[in-house]
């Protein structure tokens, strides 16, 4: 059963003791502030129409929302390069605005995780402002990666180091004099200078930022590129061109190194000193559930992302064989199971896995898993990606560059649709910052709420259910049970002989299940309740 905040306790969410574990089996609902809500009618999301439309996040049932960057950010990649750490952008509102939303998510029994983005910084930042004002020697250098170039007058980038938005992952410098300078290391875009971890400052610099949110009331992190901060030593080549197609599959010497669980086990010993209830989430992309456990050993971080599962087709062998992988390997480090369909850098998983019922069959799949989950804006209205954007109202940073990202990253990104009406449905006042389909009126939080069969009602049965049913939530098992080609099921067991079995078939076509599996609870489409499961669809039974 999930553990769960109280309206009548505001202040519960951020005072140390209560619920100490809420994150084993938490609903956590991201929000990515610039398609959100718009409050001040300027067609981009901002922190007021968040704190405006957490009554929605609280009455579908999740336990915690977390927002994407707000940070002060030239926004060339959205907010993921950050100029000030401390600051609001301007454009998503003030601090005050920000302390108001935190307060508001408490009173509503909703915890609040902000990103961090400590892998790199926004060129704009004052440090590197200032390490390239000062030029080679610059002590201030030493906070990231500058190196001098190869081959003839240092025209060569330092290694081959290829950056996730396309091209060479360094870019040159002009000296002050206006000659040709050094080159410095941007694993994303050349906006988004490397930190280099090795250095003091850096370190200590983090732990004052942590600090400063902690103050305010947060209840988390969600570190980006948590796998990314550490780099080899050397920066030695990796020896092969397009070799970003290791990523998530094989070594790399920037990513995923054994250094950076040093830095995460410093983090936790300050996350503990504001109680048990502060969490850390490391968005962290490795090549098997092993390595992503390292995360998560005692001391080190509550819970990773499960790209793994995220990644895996919709078939049910592939996704036993994930299930299987992650349930053993967080197992074995005493940490929860994560389990994401969507998120802000990936295709709607309606879109991804071919409709609309594999969507809702996959999500009370997910949902019926041991451990937390992860609901991305606009899932629960089953919205699809937007795949006819014009060029010229793209704004991902990796659509201009090749070799990269696929750049299509805006598709997902598209403002909500709260209404049927008005210039961006409900979305603010006036258009939004990106156009949405015109079909989404009709999947519009207005015109879903009350509907029998709406997909928005079944996220909301289903978060209801997931709380009150003791099988649900927390764990780290499932039992297979036989079931039939293309089809999943599994049983979990509850206190006092309380079990769930869910259901789940793959295919085209309708599989007999053989028996009933006991009272049906929920199913993701239409079902007559008997043991006939229809195609691309997932049924809960309970039973003991």
């Amino acid at each position: 059963m999930t553990q769960h905040l109280t309206a009548e306790d505001p202040t519960a969410a951020s005072t140390p003791g209560t619920a100490p574990e809420w994150w084993r089996d938490a609903v956590i609902y991201q929000v990515y502030p610039r398609s959100f809500a718009d409050g001040d009618g300027d067609g981009m999301g901002d922190l007021r129409g968040i704190r405006a439309r957490l009554p929605h996040l609280a009455e579908l049932g999740v336990d915690a929302v977390w927002l994407s960057p707000f940070y002060a950010s030239p926004q060339a990649d959205a907010g993921y390069d950050v100029a000030d750490y401390r600051a609001i952008d301007p454009m998503f509102g003030e601090l005050k605005d920000a302390d108001a939303l935190i307060e508001e998510a408490h009173v509503l029994g909703l915890r609040v995780i902000v990103d961090l983005v400590p892998n790199h910084s926004s060129d704009q930042h004052e440090w590197f402002q200032r390490a390239l004002r000062e030029g080679p020697g610059s002590p201030v250098r030493e906070r990231y990666h500058f190196r001098p170039g190869r081959g003839e007058a240092g025209a060569l980038p330092p290694n081959d180091w290829e950056s996730v938005f396309g091209g060479p992952a360094w870019t040159r410098t002009e000296n002050p004099d206006g000659s040709p300078g050094e080159w410095y290391l941007h694993l994303f875009a050349p906006e988004q200078p490397d930190f280099n971890w090795e250095h003091p400052a850096v370190r200590d610099e983090f732990r004052t930022i942590l600090r400063f949110w902690l103050d305010r009331g947060v209840d988390g992190f969600r570190i980006d590129v948590a796998h990314g901060m550490v780099k080899a030593p050397g920066l030695p080549d990796v020896g092969a061109p397009s070799h970003l197609r290791l990523l998530g599959h094989g070594e790399l010497p920037f990513f995923d190194q054994d250094g950076v669980h040093e830095i995460y086990r410093d983090w936790r010993r300050l996350l503990s000193e504001y109680g048990p209830d502060r969490i850390a989430v490391a968005e962290a992309w490795t090549h098997s559930p092993e390595r992503t456990a390292r995360y998560l050993r005692p001391g080190e971080l509550h819970q990773a992302f499960n790209f793994h599962y995220l990644d895996t087709p919709w078939d049910a062998e592939a996704l036993r064989e994930v299930i299987d992988a992650s349930l053993t390997s967080t197992r074995a480090v005493q940490a929860p199971s994560t389990w994401v369909l969507s998120n802000h850098d990936v295709v709607r998983h309606r879109t991804r896995l071919g409709g609309l019922a594999q969507a809702r069959a996959a999500t009370l799949l997910m949902l019926a898993l041991p451990g937390s989950a992860y609901v991305y804006q606009g899932e629960e209205l089953g919205l699809p990606e937007h795949t006819e954007l014009p060029d010229g109202l793209r704004q991902d940073p990796s659509f201009f560059r090749g070799d990269g990202q696929e750049g299509l990253r805006d598709g997902c990104r598209v403002p909500l649709p709260w209404s049927g009406d008005g210039p961006s449905l409900g979305f603010g006042t006036s258009e939004g910052w990106l156009p949405q389909p015109a079909d989404w009126a009709e999947l519009s939080v207005e015109a879903q709420t009350g509907r029998a069969g709406s997909t928005l009602e079944l996220y909301r049965e289903a978060l209801r259910l997931r709380r009150a049913h003791p099988a649900l939530g927390a764990g780290d098992a499932v039992r297979w049970l036989e079931a039939p080609p293309g089809v999943l099921a599994f049983r979990r067991e509850g206190p006092d002989g309380q079990a769930l079995v869910c259901t789940v078939n793959t295919t085209d076509e309708p599989r007999e299940l053989g028996r009933s599996h006991g009272e049906p609870l929920l199913h993701s489409g239409p079902h007559d309740g008997g043991t006939v499961l229809p195609p691309h669809s997932t049924s809960w039974w309970s039973t003991r």
